[in-house]
């Protein structure tokens, strides 16, 4: 979600000290985060071989990878690296630059909410994108564009082992030949989304939010992008979705200001690669919320369809019908082409829900028209919450980001993704993972921090319990509404697993997820990476795992990340709060699969001049430059460049 941040994850526009800082992201309920065991015994106590042996008897041999794999840095935006080109460069070999590109190239800033893409015709090739804040600055702290954040397009022709990094064209300041291409009218995007068809075209989905005039205005529009092979779908493959074609709307929100009106967000796209009669469809869904009045945001989810590849679309159709507090949609095509929207269904006393749950719709004209709703499974949710001045808020920081329980913690519930295997032509199979709270670890906080209640429940119904969360997996047969029992793809006694995704193809399942079990201060108790005292650690690791569709064992799971990390630096808000993102992404074909996540093993720490130095003693101040006023007050940080922001995207093979 990245159109909300304009103003609030983005630095505001003036911070002369605390008091004077932007509202904090925990104060609107739209910045809600909400985002995977039938061989449970099997997975906990086998061996490799075991688990090897029953893989060889369904036809599939699962890859087990017993060390972390290198990894890539997607986004270069380090002078010591390779920085930032253009599109038209990539395709044309001209040269072209602009300031927007001159400061991606060095600015050290930061990047979450990653998507990746393998080329179904080509598994060197491998492109990548995020919520992109390079351009935001210039070296002295004053700000580049009118934009917040853009679309980071981030591309690799050698199998993910490095990237080049640009930007998907129109963003503001960009002056090449492909900014006319272009047909958004918005300032800022966020939330990527990237699929490919068989046929050599790369789709890239968003959302995006503020008004390219500078005013107030929350536009909340989503659009596609199309990149193409420059010679055609008959081009060598090494050259797919390499050159950006065109963008579009195919929705656009109210443009009221201050997030009035209605505006779109939590965006998903998937594309028909079956070869039968809706191979080439393009289908992209998001969550439209409408409100922020005194009762909150009320949401639903919505669809369209392209049938020309990319360049027109559907009017939006609306899915979620009576159910009217969800998020997360996600995309599943069949190999019959039948189209299943998944989403999240939170507990919610405005719409009436007592309940969290995943529900789905199902298209079997192509995506045409859908069912109704579906409720397939029940969870108790891993949201955690804290108290602010007795309103209930999802992430925790300094000043006016702080919570009562004096913890610093990202925001991230849990979330549903799904995916099917397009080339499973015999059955309507969608591999579904989540990540709630696992039943019987819930434990008393001790504070205002809790993790087993949804936020959208109101203050009063807010528990001080911690729970660990941990990644469940079911798949669901869409031709009889069936599902296996849901169960734990990798059961651990230490630490939290969030944030997952999914992919299938070819028989073969990949699954990834960020995991805490290398928190040194883990307990369900606290949020991750927070310390009984208040501080924090470097906490976090992504990890991967793969199973086989037929027999839905998992192998043993892979640490994917070189380095833990702490996902708690105060990198946003004016440097008073943290922010990771909202998703993690992988993408397969066949047995080969890719993944990508947000990391801080680059952030460098210092101290923050306006607490003193480390005041609370969080540990999670970055490096700023900052002189105080003779009023009191203190400067902006004049020296992004330094490496205080530098969170960025890294990426490996999975097992």
């Amino acid at each position: 979600m990245v159109g909300i941040f304009v103003s609030i994850l983005g630095e505001s526009r003036t911070y002369p000290n605390f008091n004077s800082l932007s509202v904090g992201p925990k104060h609107m309920k739209t910045l809600r985060w909400f985002n995977r065991n039938r061989f449970f015994l099997v997975v906990r106590i086998a061996s490799a071989g075991t688990l090897i042996a029953a893989a060889v008897v369904s036809g599939i041999a699962l890859a087990f990878t017993p060390n972390p794999p290198n990894n890539a840095r997607l986004t270069n935006d380090s002078p010591a690296l390779s920085g930032y080109t253009s599109d038209y460069t990539l395709v044309t070999g001209t040269p072209y630059t602009d300031p927007v590109l001159m400061a991606c190239s060095q600015s050290r800033g930061r990047e979450n909410e990653p998507a990746v893409a393998v080329d179904p015709r080509n598994t060197q090739v491998i492109v990548g994108s995020s919520n992109d804040y390079c351009g935001v600055f210039a070296a002295d702290g004053t700000f580049v564009g009118l934009g917040d954040v853009w679309l980071g397009y981030y591309r690799s022709e050698d199998g993910g082992a490095t990237f080049t990094s640009s930007l998907v064209p129109g963003y503001q300041g960009d002056q090449s030949p492909y900014a006319a291409r272009a047909h958004v009218r918005t300032a800022d995007s966020g939330d990527p989304v990237l699929a490919w068809d068989s046929h050599g075209r790369l789709f890239a989905g968003s959302e995006s939010s503020s008004d390219p005039e500078g005013t107030a205005k929350t536009f909340g529009d989503v659009w596609v992008g199309t990149y193409e092979n420059p010679k055609g779908p008959g081009g060598a493959t090494k050259d797919d979705g390499k050159e950006f074609m065109t963008s579009v709307d195919v929705a656009e929100g109210s443009a009221a200001p201050n997030l009035l009106g209605k505006f779109h967000d939590k965006t998903s796209l998937e594309v028909d690669r079956t070869g039968g009669q809706c191979d080439g469809n393009v289908y992209f869904a998001w969550a439209r919320f409408t409100g922020n009045g005194p009762s909150g945001f009320n949401s639903s989810v919505y669809f369209v369809r392209s049938t020309d590849h990319g360049r027109t679309f559907s009017s939006p159709m609306k899915l979620s019908q009576t159910v009217h507090d969800i998020q997360f949609p996600d995309i599943a095509v069949t190999g019959d082409g039948h189209v299943y929207v998944t989403y999240r269904q939170f507990a919610d006393v405005r719409s009436s829900s007592t309940i969290d749950a995943i529900a789905y719709n199902a298209s079997t004209d192509c995506g045409a028209s859908f069912s109704a709703p579906k409720v397939v499974q029940t969870f108790e949710p891993y949201d955690p919450t804290d108290l602010s001045s007795g309103t209930v808020v999802g992430d925790c920081g300094d000043a006016a980001s702080a919570c009562d329980s004096g913890y610093t913690f990202m925001r991230g519930g849990t979330q549903v993704r799904s995916t099917a295997d397009q080339q499973d032509k015999a059955h309507d199979y969608v591999y579904v993972l989540y990540d709630p709270s696992i039943p019987g670890t819930e434990v008393p906080s001790g504070t205002t921090y809790g993790s087993v209640v949804s936020e959208d429940l109101p203050t009063t119904s807010h528990q001080d319990v911690g729970s660990q969360s941990g990644i469940y997996f079911f798949r669901l047969d869409g031709a009889t509404g069936a599902h296996t029992t849901p169960v734990l793809i990798d059961p651990q006694t230490t630490g939290l697993q969030r944030f997952p995704d999914i992919s299938v193809d070819a028989g073969i399942m990949h699954a990834l997820w960020w995991d805490s079990r290398n928190d040194s201060c883990y307990s369900p108790a606290r949020p991750i990476g927070n310390c009984a005292n208040k501080s924090t650690v470097a906490s976090l690791d992504a990890f991967g795992a793969s199973g086989s569709a037929a027999t839905l064992v998992w192998s043993p799971s892979t640490r994917l990340s070189t380095v833990t990390s702490n996902p708690n630096w105060e990198q946003f808000g004016g440097r008073t709060s943290p922010f990771g993102g909202d998703y993690l992404y992988i993408s397969s074909v066949g047995t080969f699969s890719y993944g990508v996540w947000t990391d801080w093993r680059n952030v460098v720490a210092g101290p923050d001049p306006r607490e003193g130095g480390d005041s609370d003693a969080d540990s999670a101040d970055v490096h700023q430059c900052r002189t105080q006023n003779p009023d009191g007050s203190f400067t902006r940080d004049t020296c992004p460049y330094e490496g205080g922001l530098d969170q960025n995207i890294y990426g490996s093979t999975t097992p």
